[in-house]
């Protein structure tokens, strides 16, 4: 098993938020982020509420998350048929491939450190 230290990681989420901010794509918040990836990563339903929870936040931070992901098309919101209090969250065209250009940058960083670490 190869070690690591914490550097190693620091640089890469360096490099990846680098690589963000001379994307064209969307900057998120850590927050946001936190929002995108939960609502991408665990399987639906998800509501306001159940994020909320989940993340340990209030709702009206989920809100907030929401109202911007929602003008930046990486999720949408509609309300429960069944429940008209509840409000569903959905993903997204664009969300699923703003999150497959995140992984293919965690990726493409991630063997580029293995790669150095090999050469050492």
């Amino acid at each position: 098993m190869v070690e690591h230290n914490s550097g190693q990681f620091l640089n890469l989420w360096r490099d990846v938020s680098m690589a963000l901010v001379h994307d064209e794509s969307p900057d998120l918040t850590t927050r946001q982020m936190s929002v995108l990836l939960t609502i991408y990563l665990d399987s639906p339903p998800h509501t306001v509420r159940g994020l909320a929870e989940k993340l340990q936040v209030t709702k009206p931070v989920i809100t907030r998350a929401l109202d911007t992901m929602g003008r930046m098309k990486l999720v949408a919101r509609r309300r429960d048929p069944e429940d008209r209090r509840n409000v569903i969250v959905q993903r997204t065209v664009g969300g699923s491939l703003y999150l497959e250009k995140l992984a293919d940058l965690i990726a493409d960083h991630s063997s580029e450190i293995l790669t150095k670490e090999g050469a050492e």
